[in-house]
C-alpha cells in the first residue's frame, strides 16, 4: 500500500492517476469530501477525508502502508508540524520507504516555504527511515499563463528582471513514479530538479509571444496590492501564513535569482526535460478549444 498525501493538490492530481496505472494500490489523503468524490472516481478504493496535521487522521492514514509520497502543502499553516508527524509516524507503521517532496534549494531560509521543508528533511534524515527526497524547483502550473492568453499581459509580483528555472509537472510525476517504483535503488537520494532555462519574465513573455502570434506585454504587480487581491484589504489575520509566504517570495525573487540545473532532471528522465516552450503550446491548445 503507498500512501499519497495532497492527492488532490497540483502535484497529486497529475500523480495519482499515473501510479494507478502503474499498478500501485493508492491510500490517498484529501482534505475535503468534494476532492475526495473525485479521487475515488479514478477508482481508488481508499481515501482518507480530512486533515493530516490532526493525530487522528494521520494514524488511519499511515496504517498498513510500505511506502509514503508525502506534498507538503505550502499554503497549510500547519505544514511543518505536518511534516514532522508524518515522519514520526511513518517510522512508527514501520514504513519502508519515504518520499518526501521538497523544493529546491530549501536552504534558503528568508523563504518562509523553504525553510519549513528544510526542517522536515532534516527531520526525515535522522529518522532511521529509507528516505528519497525530490526538490524541485518552480512549477509550470496553467494559472500562471492562461491570464496571459487572455488579457494579453504576463504578470508576476517580483522583478521582470530576475532569472528563474521551471519544471512542468509532468516531469515530477515521471520521475516520482520511478523513484516509487524502484525503490531500494534510489534510497538515500536527494535529487535537484529544474527544467532547461532560466528566464526573466521578459523572455518569458517572448515565448508567450512566440506561441500565441501577437506581442504579450509583461507587467509587475505590486506585491501588496496583489496579496490584497487574493486575501482582502481588511484583516488579513485568518490568511497570516499564506501572506507571510507570498511576501517572502515577492521578497527574495526580487532580489535573487531562483535557478537550477537540469542535469539530475535529464538522468532521471532518460530524455531532455519538457520544454517551458512545449508546456505553454499546449496550454494555449487546450485554451483555444475552450
Amino acid at each position: 500500500m503507498l500512501l499519497l498525501t495532497a492527492a488532490n493538490g497540483n502535484q497529486g492530481k497529475l500523480l495519482l492517476p499515473r501510479l494507478l496505472k502503474d499498478g500501485f494500490n493508492v491510500r490517498a489523503c484529501t482534505r475535503s469530501e468534494s476532492s475526495a468524490d473525485a479521487i475515488r472516481a479514478l477508482g481508488v478504493k481508499e481515501v482518507i477525508v480530512g486533515d493530516i496535521a490532526e493525530p487522528d487522521i494521520l494514524e488511519r492514514a499511515v496504517e498498513g502502508v510500505s511506502r509514503v509520497y508525502h506534498i507538503g502543502p505550502s499554503a497549510h499553516p500547519r505544514e511543518r508540524e505536518m511534516g514532522l508527524r508524518m515522519v514520526d509516524a511513518a517510522r512508527q507503521a514501520g514504513v519502508r520507504h519515504f518520499v518526501f517532496s521538497s523544493v529546491l534549494h530549501p536552504i534558503i531560509s528568508d523563504l518562509v516555504q523553504h525553510e519549513i521543508k528544510r526542517d522536515i528533511e532534516e527531520h526525515l534524515l535522522s529518522s532511521g527511515l529509507e528516505f528519497t527526497v525530490l526538490q524541485p524547483t518552480n512549477y509550470m502550473v496553467p494559472w500562471r499563463f492562461l491570464p496571459a492568453f487572455r488579457d494579453g499581459v504576463f504578470r508576476l509580483f517580483w522583478s521582470l528582471d530576475r532569472r528563474q528555472s521551471m519544471i512542468d509537472l509532468r516531469d515530477i510525476v515521471d520521475v516520482a513514479a520511478r523513484v516509487l517504483g524502484e525503490g531500494e535503488r534510489h534510497y538515500g537520494a536527494t535529487y535537484e530538479l529544474s527544467g532547461e532555462g532560466r528566464f526573466t519574465a521578459h523572455e518569458i513573455g517572448a515565448v508567450i509571444s512566440h506561441v500565441v502570434g501577437r506581442e504579450i506585454r509583461v507587467e509587475e504587480v505590486n506585491s501588496e496590492d496583489y496579496r490584497k487581491g487574493l486575501f482582502g484589504d481588511g484583516d488579513r489575520s485568518r490568511f497570516a501564513h499564506q501572506d507571510r509566504v507570498l511576501k517572502s517570495i515577492s521578497d527574495h525573487y526580487s532580489n535573487h535569482d531562483f535557478v537550477g540545473n537540469p542535469n539530475v532532471l535529464t538522468w532521471l528522465l532518460g530524455r531532455k526535460p519538457r520544454s517551458l516552450e512545449e508546456f505553454i503550446r499546449g496550454q494555449f491548445e487546450a485554451y483555444r478549444m475552450g
